[in-house]
């Protein structure tokens, strides 16, 4: 704990024969105020402040505050302000409710389910309790430097304990990019790191894009979410497409302003529309999500229309 020395302290000691010096109830004169002054700075220069009492002031808190709100049957994650975080509907905890996480697992529609899934920032789990129930041939993995938000997704939407497929790393989300042991082994990689303010990400340096890129598989692909009405958004976008080659591209804004961008690895693409229209179909049908609504996006997003879809 900080230790503060009480400035009231020193004040007393200038102060402390005041009543002395008044004289029939009347204000002290100039001479008088000028003699306290004088013994004000000379106790404020005081080495010998031993005895002055002292108080303890808590550490700034390193973390917003971890607070949560429940409307229509849904209960949401906020960081002490009313920017959402994350959300569950509480009929259906294990399914996304909010449609730009939905979006963010739109690499489903490039790649068969991976080995290994990681989300970057926990929030409300969403993503997390969704993969490792919907998806049971991957590993699923969160990375959340804030312990507070872990025990919330634990206690308050219901992500199940750490198990043989289910492993939630506290720690910071740039160190773990950063590792190498992590490199070349994560297929499909979700970035939501945000802070209480929620205007922009809170990592968004091109060397972290650039790990983030090594840490993904050959054929791997990062999802990121980004605000898309924010300068932040074009800072991201350019310094993902320096990281990634140029083979970034974002879907249409949803809600108030989120933007999914979707960053490719590995080999370039070239995908006929008819595929992915299969695929996101079978999407609909096993996992529920609105895939096809991602293929139109990519078409409004990058202005293809033809066969294929390229990246």
């Amino acid at each position: 704990m900080t230790k503060l020395i009480k400035r009231a302290s020193a004040e007393a000691r200038a102060f402390r024969n005041r009543d002395a010096d008044s004289v029939g109830g009347k204000q002290k004169t100039a001479k008088t105020v000028q003699r306290a002054e004088r013994n004000l700075k000379s106790a404020l220069r005081d080495d010998d402040l031993h005895d002055a009492p002292q108080i303890e002031t808590p550490r700034k808190p390193r973390f917003a505050p971890v607070t949560f709100s429940e409307e229509g049957g849904v209960r949401f994650l906020h960081f002490g302000t009313d920017w959402v975080q994350g959300a569950m509907r509480l009929r259906k905890p294990d399914h996304i409710e909010l449609e730009y996480a939905q979006q963010m697992m739109a690499w489903l529609l490039f790649i068969e389910t991976p080995k290994r899934i990681v989300q970057l920032g926990l929030g409300a789990a969403a993503l997390t309790k969704f993969a490792y129930r919907f998806l049971p041939g991957a590993k699923v993995e969160a990375v959340e430097v804030n312990p507070a938000v872990v025990i919330a997704a634990h206690a308050m939407f219901g992500l199940p304990q750490d198990d043989a497929r289910l492993t939630v790393h506290e720690t910071d989300a740039w160190d773990f990019v950063n590792d190498r042991a992590n490199h070349g082994t994560i297929g499909a990689l979700q970035i939501d790191v945000y802070d209480a303010t929620a205007r922009g990400p809170v990592l968004d340096s091109v060397g972290f894009y650039r790990a983030v890129r090594a840490c993904l598989t050959d054929a791997g692909v990062a999802t990121v979410n980004l605000f898309g009405d924010h300068p932040s958004f074009v800072r991201n976008m350019k310094r993902l497409n320096e990281a990634f080659d140029g083979r970034v591209v974002a879907l249409p804004e949803v809600h108030d302003g989120n933007r999914i961008a979707i960053a490719f690895s590995g080999p370039a693409l070239d995908v006929p529309f008819s595929a992915l229209q299969a695929r996101a179909k079978l999407i609909e049908a096993e996992l529920g999500l609105p895939a096809r609504k991602w293929i139109k996006g990519l078409q409004e997003s990058t202005g293809q229309n033809g066969e294929s879809f390229t990246i």
